[in-house]
């Protein structure tokens, strides 16, 4: 930055020095492009999100949070954050009292004390229990591979041997178990100008990761794979496109090979809006394999989710610049896809769910 500083001072010597102090998150020009715009607000069809997150639900007044659901033809928000135990019942009685129609709850394992005698199959009984007090699926959170150790303190692998009863319970239940394992490959990258996510490292040092910290991304990836394909029998939705969404040829491969394996893009629609024609024969190909999931709940960011998918507008920005500095585009996904991708797979996958909110 500074030698770009020096350059412009020089070539230009009446050259205002604040101007030249600005840095790359500022300077943000708009587009003097000339294309066709569609900037859309609403979802063309009614879709549930089924990657979201309320940690507040067993108390929460939830009027509010309809009011802007409704406004983006939000129909049913999957909160993965229901807990277990008394506070996932709580929210349960909550959603039960005012919307029961509205939202899914996933329920969440308690990791304290792996390496115990039957801390396994306690698990698995907690687990069936919150089914039966208003859980429809399980949310595996990244601490599992992450920072999950168990009694001796050793790191809890994704594909532990200990935690099979979990998710043979999960099958035998019929629920799904979304998971999220690792994080985005250049986060274990060195930090230099060849990583392409330098800007969100370096604004964001926390994210940053290396083959001690906790152990290599492909080991725990390929620990996630072997889990997938242990558990045949057992329904998994891998969270962020599976950490491919930069790559869906291999992504597109694990999914032939993986039939019980589901994916979801929460937070990754930058790296599918920067490859319309690619991600399109993928959305096409594996359309009964994906769903609509965001992530965070911020109701203005929905709009490039909408956009992505429905348009086929041309070179309009992401929502956040440290996350995706380039521009996206639409895949204009044709209306069969669509629908799959904002409801039918869910309502396939997912019990508890009311279909007559959505059409044929």
């Amino acid at each position: 930055m500074i030698k770009y500083r020096f350059l412009l001072l020089g070539l230009f010597p009446g050259y205002v020095f604040a101007q030249a102090k600005m840095d790359f998150e500022s300077y943000n020009p708009p587009s003097t492009l000339v294309v066709a715009e569609h900037k859309l607000t609403r979802a063309k069809y009614p879709f549930i999100d089924v990657h979201n997150h309320q940690y507040n639900m067993p108390g929460m007044d939830l009027s509010s949070l309809i009011t802007e659901m409704d406004k983006l033809n939000m129909k049913v928000m999957v909160n993965l954050s229901g807990g277990n135990g008394d506070q996932l019942k709580k929210a349960a009685d909550n959603v039960k009292t005012h919307y029961p129609k509205r939202f899914i709850l996933f329920a969440n394992i308690d990791f304290k004390n792996v390496g115990e005698a039957g801390w396994g199959e306690k698990a698995a009984r907690q687990l069936e229990q919150d089914v039966k007090n208003g859980a429809n699926g399980l949310k595996i959170f990244k601490n599992l591979g992450f920072s999950v150790t168990d009694i001796n303190g050793k790191r809890v692998a994704v594909d532990d041997a200990r935690l099979d009863p979990i998710w043979k319970k999960a099958g035998e239940l019929k629920i799904p178990v979304l998971i999220h394992t690792a994080d985005p490959k250049s986060f274990w990258d060195p930090l230099d100008a060849n990583n392409e996510r330098w800007l969100e490292l370096v604004t964001h040092p926390g994210r940053k990761r290396d083959d001690t910290h906790p152990v290599p991304w492909d080991t725990l990836i390929a620990e996630q794979h072997r889990l997938f394909t242990k558990h045949r029998n057992t329904t998994f939705i891998a969270a962020h496109f599976g950490w491919y969404p930069n790559d869906l040829k291999k992504l597109g491969s694990l999914l032939d090979e993986m039939p019980n394996v589901m994916v979801e893009f929460g937070a990754v629609i930058a790296e599918l809006g920067r490859q319309p024609h690619t991600a399109r024969q993928f959305f096409t190909r594996y359309q009964d394999r994906i769903l609509f999931g965001k992530d965070s709940w911020v109701p203005e960011e929905y709009a490039t989710y909408f956009r992505v998918l429905e348009t086929e507008d041309e070179y309009f920005p992401y929502h956040k610049k440290y996350h995706a500095f380039w521009a996206m585009y639409g895949m204009g996904l044709p209306d069969a896809v669509l629908k799959k991708i904002y409801y039918k797979n869910a309502l396939r996958i997912i019990p508890g769910l009311d279909k007559t909110l959505f059409p044929e």
